[in-house]
């Protein structure tokens, strides 16, 4: 562990105008307020932070964020308040302390909604000011580097997998590959502990088996760039079990039949030395096709520049290659850290305008409707492989691997994707759900009454425009229901024969609990709120002596159902895509901010639902509801005759009837009737099945 006096000299070292006495209080107020509080290890609780705050001065950052590394745990973990960080450090470091504190409550494994709430904090302290993530990976980084104390395997993989799910992609997405790569390994270790081992192993029988192997490509190298007049740095390494495996996963072959687990690095003195000893490289050694990338002129999202390629050497082995100036690989090595030093002058700023996917971040926060929709969204943003696109302007962009020109319109504008009606790629008009390829030129056709479509969502691949559509979708929904809802209000005020003034109006949402009309509205065209609640609430004593409706039969009609396992008054709706009746199996699928929705057990759509399942069942009293009937009828005169007298004689209500499918031979139609249960269901597709003319008769799931 570091010494105080060895923690101050670091960042003086780089820093000289730093606040000696802030890190020194920083110090004893951190140590005092962790006490006698132990890690899993063994070691004084103490010693992680003032490690955080040493790995923080290798990237050379300023004080402030020095001193955040050193408190970042107390307000979490000891009795010190945010109001005293503020007080004794300043706002600034009060503001970082606390950010990194709700995000260290990130967890991939717990309840969908408070991990979203704990990502969203995170993300709009991250926009405000990076040096909060900074602070956070530097953390995990050690976290995981001492992962091992701790006794329960459970936990240790769920750690690890969070680490590989969210902090390393984070890493990379800021351009701190050394991170990225030391994290991922240490997590791929928890995580899939006889892989590693077992690639751990085989490396070091390829190590013994080639000794100097790797040093005497790298003098082979060195002695090619050289004779061509190039000055370069050159060092080789083995690749990393995670990095292996990873293509031994997305490739599909065992480790013998990889080749490429050698990497050698260049470093040369500027961008022109970087294309001659590219050139240089592929005119000794035979390049593999496909295996090149430039880097350089066309730069990852996060700011890496590199040429990268693989070359055949010596007898049929495959050898990488990256090719970069000395400031391309502080970039790649400490990404945005590496601009965000004490020089910096504090401009905090730097975030958003130098990584916009920030900002597109941000944007699937404000459009996300629930926990889960935001967490899928932000995980897409996040952590996908790119593809470079061009407008016909020649204007570069960076799309997720699978987009498409509506990806591409709402990365632009959300405005053109709102209004996109088509796309031309190179020169040629193609469906919007064509998949885009590195160096398309994409131009949008738009159109004064293109609208999104619903549709798009099923193969849009950014997070962007999916967050986009959902929210017109959501939109056009809550703007139907809000006029059906004002027609419902209005039909009810016409039957009380009253004329409800603002104060009567005010009196009843009051009573409901309701904001407004607006919202009164919604509530009765979702049927959150009866027609009854609303009149008596209007007009006190107007629903007195009201029975329930009647059939001719002298039952309640098919709409009384009531389903045991929900709490009294929760808003419930049978689906409209299996309409279960009483005596199906049912399940309760609970979505924020809707109506309980109930399916039968066996409905196609049950495994696209997102929400949470309720363990339900149809009430005593349920007397009825719509089923809906697929009926293959051969095409002739008189069939539709004959089964509407078979419903007839079985006391069935037609709802709706349509035709789905007609031909020659045969029509389909979809028919919608009344039923009391399953068992009068069941017999009225026996009688059905017994006409002459039809030849199918079943259920309709869809």
């Amino acid at each position: 562990m570091l010494r105080q006096y060895e923690l101050v000299e670091r960042v003086k070292a780089y820093d000289p105008q730093a606040d000696e006495d802030l890190l020194n209080r920083a110090y004893v107020f951190s140590m005092k307020a962790h006490g006698s509080q132990l890690r899993a290890s063994g070691d004084p609780y103490f010693s992680h932070p003032i490690e955080v705050a040493g790995i923080l001065t290798d990237l050379k950052l300023d004080y402030e964020t020095i001193a955040t590394g050193i408190l970042h745990d107390t307000i979490e973990d000891t009795v010190a308040t945010q109001e005293e960080i503020d007080r004794l450090f300043g706002p600034s470091i009060g503001r970082l302390v606390n950010g990194v504190t709700k995000l260290s409550r990130i967890e991939t494994q717990t309840d969908s909604e408070r991990q979203a709430e704990n990502l969203r904090k995170f993300l709009l302290a991250m926009s405000n000011d990076i040096r909060v993530l900074l602070v956070k990976l530097a953390d995990r980084l050690h976290n995981m580097r001492t992962l091992h104390h701790i006794g329960n395997e459970t936990k240790r993989r769920r750690i690890a997998r969070e680490t590989m799910e969210i902090y390393a992609p984070l890493a990379e997405r800021i351009g701190m590959y050394g991170f990225m790569d030391e994290l991922n390994e240490l997590a791929f270790l928890h995580l899939e502990p006889e892989a590693h081992n077992s690639i751990a192993a085989r490396l070091a029988q390829l190590r013994a088996g080639g000794s100097g192997r790797v040093d005497a490509i790298g003098k082979s190298l060195r002695a090619l760039v050289n004779a061509h007049g190039i000055l370069a740095d050159v060092t080789g390494r083995e690749k990393r079990p995670y990095s292996i495996w990873r293509k031994m996963q997305g490739r599909g072959v065992s480790f013998e039949q990889l080749s490429d687990v050698i990497a050698f690095r260049l470093i040369v003195k500027d961008e022109d030395s970087c294309y001659r000893a590219l050139g240089a490289v592929h005119g000794r050694w035979p390049m593999v096709p496909g295996k090149f990338k430039d880097f350089i002129s066309t730069p990852k999202r996060n700011g890496y520049r590199s040429l990268h390629t693989t070359v055949v050497y010596g007898e049929n082995a495959r050898i990488e290659v990256q090719i970069r100036t000395q400031q391309m690989h502080d970039q790649a090595e400490y990404g945005l850290a590496a601009h965000w030093a004490y020089k910096q002058d504090g401009d905090t700023a730097v975030a958003s305008d130098a990584y916009p996917w920030i900002n597109d971040l941000l944007e699937v926060l404000q459009d996300a409707a629930s926990p889960e929709e935001l967490l899928e969204n932000a995980r897409m943003a996040m952590f996908q492989d790119q593809v470079f696109v061009f407008t016909p302007k020649g204007a570069l962009h960076q799309m997720p691997r699978g987009s498409t020109p509506v990806d591409l319109a709402y990365a632009v504008h959300s405005d053109l994707g709102d209004s996109c009606v088509g796309a031309k790629v190179n020169g040629r008009v193609v469906p919007l759900r064509t998949v885009l390829a590195n160096g398309d030129q994409v131009e949008i056709l738009r159109g004064p009454l293109g609208h999104p479509d619903p549709a798009w969502e099923s193969f849009v691949a950014s997070a962007k425009a999916r967050a986009a559509i959902r929210r017109h979708v959501r939109n056009k929904a809550q703007a139907e229901a809000q006029a059906m809802g004002g027609k419902l209000l209005d039909s009810l005020i016409k039957r009380l024969k009253v004329s409800v003034d603002a104060d009567m109006m005010a009196t009843a949402l009051g009573q409901l609990m309701l904001p407004d009309q607006a919202a009164l509205e919604l509530a009765m065209a979702r049927g959150t709120v009866s027609d009854s609640a609303v009149s008596e609430a209007l007009l006190p004593g107007s629903t007195a002596g009201q029975r329930p409706r009647r059939t001719k039969r002298g039952k309640p009609g098919p709409a009384a159902v009531s389903i045991h396992g929900l709490a009294a008054g929760v808003a419930f709706e049978l689906g409209p895509c299996c309409h279960p009746v009483p005596g199906d199996r049912i399940v309760g699928v609970r979505i924020a901010e809707r109506p309980i929705m109930v399916h039968a057990i066996d409905c196609p759509e049950l495994g696209h639902e997102a929400g949470e399942w309720l363990d339900v069942s149809w009430g005593e009293e349920s007397d009825g509801a719509v089923a809906r009937l697929a009926v293959v009828v051969h095409n002739q005169t008189g069939a539709l005759a004959a089964m509407t007298a078979v419903l007839a004689a079985q006391r069935a209500n037609i709802v709706n009837l349509s035709l789905k499918h007609r031909d020659r031979e045969f029509h389909t139609d979809i028919i919608d009737i009344e039923v009391s249960n399953l068992k009068q269901l069941t017999t009225i597709i026996a009688a059905l099945n017994n006409l002459p003319a039809v030849l199918s008769v079943e259920r309709f799931r869809g």
